[in-house]
């Protein structure tokens, strides 16, 4: 079966988008922003224990920063898969939650899941307060979404967040990895001291596949497959005059 555009889709993530660029600096989308920096970390640590390394702690901070302490292996490629997973990990979960609301429409579910998320990271890796009244309070309210709100507003919360995630992700690319000072600040620079590649490499690298997993995830999310046409077979009936 082919897939086509649902242009409805389209119009809803184009203006999420929009509506988003518009009140970027608001303080209502501080805690949506905070949800996209613990999806950055989640990707250090998810690729730091598929390494066979230890995670530590995670942390966000209310100025939009975060942190990921781990103990490594001493191998190269352990370093390099983990200095990654915070950019295109944060791209992936962005188009995992696309592909989930528009798609597949795992409305309660979506909700409930990342409330789970945000309880297991507070538990195993929240060592401050911040972090750990952000993420379980977070996760109260998803889960008191998924349950109580009716259908409908639990996909447009749904919609919402996945949106917002990928456009945050392609927000930090931009903001990271692009400017001079706080690229020397990111993890681009951490995986140009172990390796002979600039910074500046490393963040064109991480753009374009960042953006590329983005440009995908948001096709595929916006698109519905062709259903083939019903066939008659039984008998025709001449219709009375």
């Amino acid at each position: 079966m082919r897939g086509e555009l649902h242009f409805g889709r389209l119009a809803v993530l184009v203006g999420i988008v929009v509506a988003s660029v518009l009140a970027w600096d608001s303080a209502v989308l501080t805690p949506f922003k905070l949800l996209a920096v613990m999806g950055h970390e989640t990707g250090h640590a998810l690729a730091a224990r598929l390494v066979g390394g230890e995670v530590n702690q995670v942390t966000v901070r209310p100025n939009q920063s975060g942190e990921c302490l781990s103990s490594l292996p001493g191998g190269f490629f352990a370093r390099v898969l983990v200095y990654s997973g915070g950019y295109v990990g944060s791209a992936l979960i962005a188009v995992l939650l696309l592909v989930l609301t528009f798609r597949f429409e795992a409305r309660r579910f979506m909700l409930g899941a990342a409330a789970a998320w945000l309880v297991v990271m507070a538990l195993f890796y929240g060592r401050d307060l911040f972090t750990l009244g952000f993420c379980l309070g977070m996760a109260v309210l998803f889960a008191a979404g998924a349950r109580f709100l009716p259908l409908e507003l639990v996909g447009a919360l749904n919609l919402f967040i996945a949106t917002f995630t990928a456009l945050y992700a392609a927000m930090d690319l931009k903001d990271d990895l692009w400017s001079s000072q706080v690229r020397a600040m990111s993890d681009a620079q951490l995986l140009a001291e172990v390796t002979v590649v600039p910074a500046i490499v490393w963040a064109a690298l991480w753009t374009l596949v960042s953006v590329a997993l983005l440009a995908l995830g948001g096709f595929f999310a916006v698109s519905e497959r062709r259903r083939p046409a019903r066939s008659s077979t039984g008998p025709s009936v001449a219709a009375p005059r």
